[in-house]
């Protein structure tokens, strides 16, 4: 499947300009005005009740312990979704077995980004047709706050598109996990308070309690996590500076690296995706690529693909193009711009 990924990302790296221009206003305006775009307040509820957790902080205060475990349920679930959902389930680019796999899968249901279908799908679906439609969370053509969140938050969003992962649609238990994806963010709201509960009672010298610890570790890590996450969508694919002349405007970006465990060097990635490692050179850090490395060497985990020697050789080769695929995208953006102006003046003229 990763091959599979591979070649339909080298299509788009060798897409005629002038093909894209002919049919990118006619597919920008349809995709605009699609009625499964339109975002719910039922969509929008659970996303926004996790951020008003986080209102708590004002009652419950805080202790180090609450911090530190809070921090440490940011990282750790960082990197089950860079190592797991992202690089695994999306790109296969390591091996590991079915008892870890589901064992990951879970955990990473505890960030309430749904089931590591729906994630891995609908990242296929990104690689597929990065910046172009119908990528739904394109910045350059759908702006910020929708390549940010609001991609899904509408009816398209919160769908899991089955045809893009076949091979994990035969996966029963992950199946299973895939419908009841909201046991993992339960059971770590409940271990939460029970764990803050436990401490309050055994070391009331810690000073937190079931409340305080529900609020960090539960509302603000996962809101932390939330946004962590969600850059990758929206402002890797605007900030930071391009190696590769890929067919989409991703960046790398060592801030974006540091938050998110090693996702940020997002060109990288776009160039090929196929291997395990985002960070191509030693001085790119890469904490996901380290940490799978240990569970490699603890027998874990296995078949890390590397990075292959042409994509060195193609970092040299495509200094040239970067800047004509850059101009070549800032006219897709300016046609997505008109396609969104369009569809507001038709929504003010039906309701004038």
């Amino acid at each position: 499947m990763s091959d599979l990924l591979n070649h339909a990302h080298a299509a788009t790296d060798t897409m005629d300009p002038g093909s894209v221009s002919q049919t990118s206003g006619m597919d920008l305006t349809r995709y605009a005005e699609a009625p499964g775009r339109r975002i719910r307040a039922t969509n929008v509820f659970p996303y926004l009740s996790i951020h008003l957790v986080c209102i708590g902080l004002l009652w419950v205060g805080w202790s180090w312990a609450a911090v530190i475990a809070c921090v440490a349920l940011f990282f750790g679930r960082m990197f089950i979704i860079t190592a797991f959902y992202h690089r695994y389930f999306s790109h296969r680019t390591f091996k590991t077995s079915r008892t870890i796999q589901f064992i990951a899968a879970f955990i990473g249901t505890t960030t309430a980004q749904r089931g590591p279908l729906w994630w891995a799908a609908h990242h296929r679906n990104h690689h597929r047709h990065s910046d172009h439609p119908p990528d739904v969370h394109s910045p350059g053509l759908w702006g910020l706050f929708w390549s940010h969140m609001g991609w899904f938050l509408c009816d398209d969003g919160i769908k899991t598109d089955w045809k893009q992962v076949p091979d994990w649609a035969k996966v029963p238990e992950l199946v299973w996990l895939e419908r009841w994806h909201l046991l993992g963010p339960l059971t770590l709201a409940l271990g939460s308070f029970a764990a803050g509960s436990l401490l309050a009672s055994l070391a009331p010298s810690l000073g937190t309690s079931g409340w305080q610890m529900f609020v960090w570790c539960f509302g603000v890590s996962t809101t932390l996590l939330y946004h962590g996450t969600f850059t990758i969508n929206s402002l890797a694919h605007t900030i930071g500076r391009r190696r590769f002349a890929t067919s989409d405007d991703s960046r790398n970006s060592f801030i974006l690296s540091i938050l998110t465990l090693g996702e940020g060097w997002h060109n990288n990635h776009h160039h090929y995706p196929g291997t395990v490692r985002q960070g191509f050179y030693w001085w790119e850090i890469d904490p996901t690529y380290y940490g799978l490395r240990a569970m490699q060497a603890c027998g874990l985990v296995w078949g890390l693909r590397p990075v292959p020697a042409k994509v060195y050789e193609d970092a040299h080769a495509h200094a040239p193009r970067v800047r004509e695929e850059s101009i070549r995208l800032r006219r897709l953006r300016r046609e997505a711009r008109r396609a969104m102006n369009a569809r507001r003046r038709t929504g003010e003229g039906a309701t004038s």
